[in-house]
């Protein structure tokens, strides 16, 4: 009876030491809170597989209520937001190479005349199929949502065109990957995916491991600027991000045989942007985390919701807004863009450089941040 109550005391004062450390570890004790919830409310809230509200453009060649009837189908169904309004054709190409729509929506000239004929005109629908999760629902609905709603106005002496199949034809073009492969979708993907996870980790180790070696204070008292220690910290991952690069791109062409139909200095410019940022995130992760579990811990905080709302894993476009305007800060969202237009939509740096430029600042705030807090660590 003795030695078990000897036991449970030890038990008991280890129990209270390890509380005490936890506590005094405040970083550590936030991130066991904070991570499931982050969890709950990305996975509950902001995923969702069957997108709507999708951005679309419509290229109407004539004003008839038929054609009236049919766009205000579309919008009623919830699928397709028009959200452009167009009267070239020739422009469907560059709205969908820049990522602004998901969906052109072109009604020719002479339909109506042409279906009271019986003649079964064409509705051309072209479709970014570079995600096809976030555009198959859309487009495999529409032929129905236009054909019911036909039936409201086909009456009197234009009722025997609701007795055989529809009266028009849908045309799909699912641009940029007309065979749905996901591959195409998911390997460029992972580029940033890859390049994400090892550069932030890589960096934010590096500055804590002097911390915990005792070297720190060697470089803290070497004659060596902020800017220069962190680019002196930096540069050599750049290296490690250029072999990445060359790995993932050569898999993805030789193995999963994914196009690349663009220019290779666009990804390229992107790619460096990218592995910068990454790298000056990681650098600013270093100023915050005392040990290299806390880099960790810091690194995989990031990862998570940059891999869940960033549109690698889930359709962007199908989150709602507030999840949506938390994925534009976050530098992987606009990778991907620029990834995919350039390997599968041969997209030109014009039409990147909305997400070039949003790289561009996401780089030059984490810098200036973590020369700031830099700065602060040499008091």
């Amino acid at each position: 009876m003795t030695s078990l109550l000897n036991s449970l005391r030890r038990i008991w004062a280890v129990f209270m030491k390890e509380t005490v450390q936890m506590r005094r570890d405040r970083l550590t004790f936030a991130m066991l809170g904070g991570i499931p919830i982050v969890q709950l409310v990305l996975f509950g809230f902001a995923i969702n597989m069957n997108p709507r509200h999708l951005p679309a453009a419509l290229i109407v060649e004539e004003q008839t209520p038929i054609v009236r009837t049919l766009v205000s189908a579309l919008t009623s169904s919830e699928y397709y937001d028009f959200v452009m309004l167009e009267s070239d054709p020739r422009k469907s190409g560059d709205l969908l190479a820049r990522g602004e729509v998901s969906f052109v929506v072109t009604i020719p000239a002479g339909f109506t005349r042409d279906l009271v004929r019986g003649d079964q005109p064409q509705i051309l629908i072209e479709a970014d199929a570079s995600d096809p999760a976030a555009s198959s629902n859309a487009v495999g609905q529409a032929q129905a949502i236009l054909t019911l709603a036909l039936r409201h106005d086909l009456k009197g002496p234009l009722a025997n065109l609701n007795a055989g199949p529809a009266p028009f034809d849908l045309v799909v073009h699912p641009m940029y990957n007309p065979e749905a492969k996901t591959s195409y979708n998911i390997v460029p993907g992972l580029l940033g995916v890859i390049l994400t996870m090892t550069l932030v980790m890589i960096t934010a180790m590096a500055m804590t491991r002097e911390t915990e070696q005792g070297t720190l204070e060697n470089l803290l008292a070497m004659p060596v600027l902020p800017g220069e220690m962190m680019l002196g910290k930096i540069l050599p991952y750049v290296l490690v991000g250029a072999i990445e690069t060359g790995v993932i791109l050569m898999a993805a062409r030789v193995i999963f045989d994914v196009p690349f139909v663009g220019q290779v200095w666009i990804l390229l410019l992107g790619v460096t942007i990218f592995v910068i940022a990454n790298l000056a995130l990681g650098f600013t992760f270093s100023t915050i985390a005392r040990t290299q579990m806390q880099a960790m811990q810091l690194t995989f905080f990031f990862f998570l919701p940059s891999i869940l709302l960033s549109g690698f894993m889930f359709p962007f476009r199908g989150m709602p807004d507030w999840a949506q305007n938390i994925g534009e800060v976050l530098p992987l969202t606009h990778f991907l863009r620029i990834v995919r237009g350039v390997m599968l939509k041969d997209a030109t740096l014009a039409q990147l450089q909305v997400p070039m430029l949003a790289l561009c600042a996401f780089t030059a705030a984490v810098m200036v941040i973590a020369l700031f807090r830099y700065r602060r660590t040499l008091d």
